[in-house]
């Protein structure tokens, strides 16, 4: 996918902004800046490596310091709109991290267009009291895409950014921010906080399910909130997160019959499927969460699950479900597939029920 991604930095769209800027800046050379953008090194250059380099090349070819940079930056920003413009926050990032107050303005404007979670982490690493008392206020901001930022920053765990280990050891100077937000009108920043709450419990998981307890229950997108907040201590089968979303603690009434994987052996690039009736017995109506998950063989030999959810259903009394899923075993960029055993479990309500195996060659 980042291979893709990268060539999203075409010459004509930054030749754009270059336009945009020499409208701006009269000392701004568009020739020159593009020469400098499309080096001997830009093929090689991958996504990040790109957008790093493009904002560098800006900050060559501007006028004036830092403040006069940024002044010219933030006046052609907002006609550009999108993943691919990142380059603006992280010329905050890359320039910007001794002028904190310059810093934060510009990506509370930068951050409408494109996304400044990034660019922020280096502020928070450096002062976080401060960095989060902004965040703070961002949470009440009239701009959704502000507010999203305000959450999305701080997240303990933010996929391919900076660390914060600070928050990750204590995050509770975060869940201020996120109180102001769980109910936001926009599912955009809700889905934020969500996603922060994860990260939250994969390191702290009864201070993420003491704030749920708290949510849950409140409304029909308050709960969406919770449970995709929830999603990894489900996906293990905590039991305090499966109490908390009603699913039966006791499965002796739900029988599994017929598991079977179809295919014994199947090659990478190709796929196999496993089917199997799951029947109540109870004279309840029970919540079951139906889950399979794989494991998967890693380069070293070794094996690494993978958890997927199937579905969750209220199991009528005596009634049968017949379940099929397909599992597709080519190469992804998020997974490689190596040859070896695989095992693929049923898991109802996080409880390993029954499992089987086939061969990729």
């Amino acid at each position: 996918m980042a291979d893709q991604l990268k060539n999203i930095y075409t010459k004509e769209k930054l030749l754009a902004v270059a336009a945009a800027i020499s409208k701006q800046d009269t000392h701004f050379n568009v020739k020159i800046f593009l020469h400098s953008v499309f080096d001997a090194s830009w093929e090689q250059r991958e996504l990040k490596d790109r957008m790093h380099h493009i904002a560098a090349t800006l900050h060559e070819n501007l006028h004036g310091n830092y403040k006069k940079q940024i002044h010219t930056l933030l006046k052609i920003a907002p006609q550009f709109s999108g993943f691919e413009y990142m380059f603006f926050p992280d010329f905050v990032e890359q320039f910007g991290l001794d002028d904190e107050e310059t810093s934060l303005m510009a990506l509370e404007e930068f951050t409408k267009t494109s996304s400044a979670e990034f660019a922020i982490r280096p502020f928070i690493v450096r002062n976080q009291e401060k960095t989060l008392a902004r965040l703070q206020q961002w949470a009440t901001h009239s701009h959704h895409a502000v507010r999203r930022c305000a959450s999305e920053s701080c997240r303990p765990r933010l996929p391919w950014a900076m660390a914060l280990p600070a928050l990750k050891k204590d995050p509770s100077p975060i869940l201020p921010i996120l109180s102001a937000l769980y109910n936001d009108e926009s599912e955009y920043v809700r889905r934020s906080v969500a996603n922060n709450l994860n990260d939250i419990s994969k390191d702290h998981p009864d201070i993420m399910l003491d704030i749920i307890a708290q949510w849950v229950g409140l409304s029909e997108h308050i709960d969406k909130v919770c449970k995709h907040a929830s999603r990894s201590l489900l996906k293990k089968g905590n039991p305090r997160a499966l109490s908390l979303f009603n699913f039966s603690k006791n499965i002796d009434n739900i029988i599994v019959e017929n598991f079977r994987i179809h295919d014994n052996s199947v090659k990478i690039g190709e796929a196999t499927s496993f089917s199997c009736i799951i029947r109540s017995s109870h004279t309840k109506s029970q919540k079951i969460r139906i889950e399979y998950a794989v494991d998967y063989v890693k380069k070293n030999g070794t094996t690494s699950r993978k958890i997927f959810v199937l579905t969750e259903k209220i199991f009528q009394p005596q009634t049968e479900y017949s379940i099929v899923r397909k599992i597709a075993l080519h190469n992804m960029t998020t997974r490689t597939h190596y040859p070896g055993t695989h095992t693929v479990t049923l898991v109802l309500n996080g409880i390993n029920v029954t499992s089987g195996q086939f061969s990729l060659l």
